[in-house]
C-alpha cells in the first residue's frame, strides 16, 4: 500500500474510532441479550464512558456489597422529567433507564481487588477508567408502562459486553487490604427475583421501585464533568428534575464524615440505605416489628429492648434487638457481624462482614442509654 493510502486508511480508522456512539435505546419489553443493546454505557479505548445524556449520581450513605464500588447513572427520553418527592423515590417518568455498574479497583491480578474506600483512582471523567478496575455486573432499573422491570448483566473477562444473566452468578475473588491481608469471598449476582425482592420494599402492593434515587440521598454535591454542583439543583437545571422546594429538602449523614454528622445520623443514615427497604412499616420485615428506615419512630421500634419476634438462629442466644450500651449482647450487632447466611443480615447483596459498619453500629449502641431489664 502507497504512503498515501496508509494515511488514508489510519484517517478512516482515526474516524471510526473517535465518532460519536449510537443512541440509548429504551426497550418498552423483553429482555435484550447484551447491556450494548441499551447503549447507555460504553467501552471507549480504556474507560466506561456514558452516553448523551446519561448523568451519573452518588448517594450520601451507599448500600454495603461486598466492598464493591459503583458508578450509578441515569437517562431519561428527551423532553420528560422526574418529580420531586420528599420521603420516596423520585417519581420518574416511563422510558427512564436507572443503571448501577459494581467494580473494584485491581489489587494484583484480575481475581484479587482491592478492599479500600479509596476512589481516586475509580474514574476517567464521569465514567470509569479501566486500566485500574474490574466490572463484575451491571443493573439495569427499566420504567416501563407497566412498572420497574430489573434486568442483571454480567461483564465478561475482557470487560468488553456484559450479558444478561436473569438466573443469577456466582464470581469468586479475595479481598486485598491495604496491610496485605487477603480474605476469599465469592461476589453473588442477584437473580431477577432477588432484584424485585429487595426493590419491592412494600409488603402489600409488591410494586418494584428504586431505592437509592431518593431526595436524602442525593442531596449531595457531584464533581461532574462541568464542575462541583448538589446532585438535586443539577438534575433540576438540566430538565430531569422539576418541583424541588428551595428549602426543607431532607438529607441523609455520610456514614464515614465523623467530622460533620453526629454518630445518630451517621448509623440511622447507615440502617437507613442498607435494612430500611425492608425494614419499615409497610415493607417486607414488617412483622418483625423492627423499622430501620429514616423518620421519627418509637425507640421499641427501633430496636431498643425490643425482642426479636422471627429471628430464630439469628439471635445467637441474644435476648433483644438492641441492649442499650451493650452492642456484643444485641441481636443486631451480631447478625451485621456474622457471614452465615442463616443469620447474616441483610440476607442477601452480600457474603463478607462489612468491617466498618459494624464498628459504627457497635460505637451507637455502646452510646446509648437504657436498661432493658428495668422495663
Amino acid at each position: 500500500m502507497t504512503v498515501r493510502g496508509l494515511l488514508g486508511a489510519f484517517v478512516l480508522c482515526l474516524a471510526a474510532c473517535t465518532q460519536a456512539p449510537r443512541p440509548v435505546t429504551f426497550h418498552a419489553d423483553g429482555y435484550p441479550e447484551q447491556l450494548s443493546d441499551w447503549n447507555v454505557v460504553y467501552r471507549d479505548g480504556d474507560a466506561l464512558a456514558l452516553n448523551d445524556r446519561v448523568v451519573p449520581f452518588d448517594l450520601n450513605t451507599p448500600l454495603f456489597s461486598d466492598y464493591a464500588h459503583k458508578l450509578r447513572t441515569v437517562w431519561m427520553p428527551e423532553g420528560t422529567s422526574a418529580s420531586y418527592e420528599p420521603r420516596e423515590a423520585l417519581d420518574f417518568p416511563v422510558g427512564t433507564i436507572i443503571s448501577k455498574t459494581f467494580f473494584y479497583p485491581l489489587a494484583d491480578g484480575k481475581d484479587a481487588v482491592a478492599r479500600t474506600e479509596d476512589t481516586a483512582h475509580d474514574r476517567a471523567g464521569e465514567g470509569l477508567d479501566l486500566r485500574h478496575v474490574r466490572m463484575i455486573e451491571t443493573r439495569l432499573l427499566v420504567r416501563r408502562e407497566q412498572g420497574w422491570v430489573a434486568i442483571p448483566y454480567v461483564w465478561n473477562d475482557a470487560q468488553t459486553e456484559a450479558t444478561l444473566d436473569r438466573t443469577g452468578a456466582d464470581v469468586p475473588l479475595q479481598l486485598v487490604a491495604a496491610d496485605g491481608s487477603r480474605e476469599d469471598f465469592v461476589y453473588e449476582v442477584p437473580d431477577q427475583n432477588q432484584c424485585a425482592g429487595c426493590h419491592a420494599s412494600n409488603n402489600t402492593t409488591r410494586d418494584i421501585k428504586p431505592l437509592g434515587p431518593k431526595a436524602r440521598h442525593l442531596d449531595k454535591d457531584y464533581d461532574y464533568a462541568g464542575g462541583r454542583e448538589n446532585q438535586l439543583a443539577h438534575l433540576q437545571r438540566i430538565g430531569y428534575l422539576r418541583g424541588v422546594p428551595a428549602d426543607g429538602v431532607p438529607r441523609n449523614a455520610d456514614w464515614r464524615d465523623a467530622a460533620h454528622a453526629s454518630l445518630d445520623a451517621r448509623a440511622r443514615a447507615y440502617l437507613d440505605i442498607n435494612c430500611g427497604h425492608c425494614h419499615n412499616e409497610h415493607g417486607p420485615a414488617d412483622t418483625s416489628g423492627l423499622w430501620l428506615d429514616a423518620g421519627e419512630h418509637p425507640p421499641r421500634h427501633l430496636g431498643l429492648c425490643k425482642p426479636s419476634v422471627a429471628a430464630g438462629q439469628g439471635t445467637g442466644g441474644h435476648r433483644f434487638d438492641i441492649v442499650p450500651g451493650d452492642a456484643d449482647a444485641s441481636i443486631l450487632a451480631f447478625r451485621m457481624g456474622s457471614d452465615d447466611p442463616g443469620v447474616r443480615m441483610p440476607e442477601v447483596g452480600r457474603d463478607v462482614v462489612h468491617r466498618e459498619g459494624v464498628e459504627l453500629i457497635a460505637a451507637w449502641i455502646a452510646a446509648m442509654e437504657g436498661d432493658c431489664d428495668r422495663g
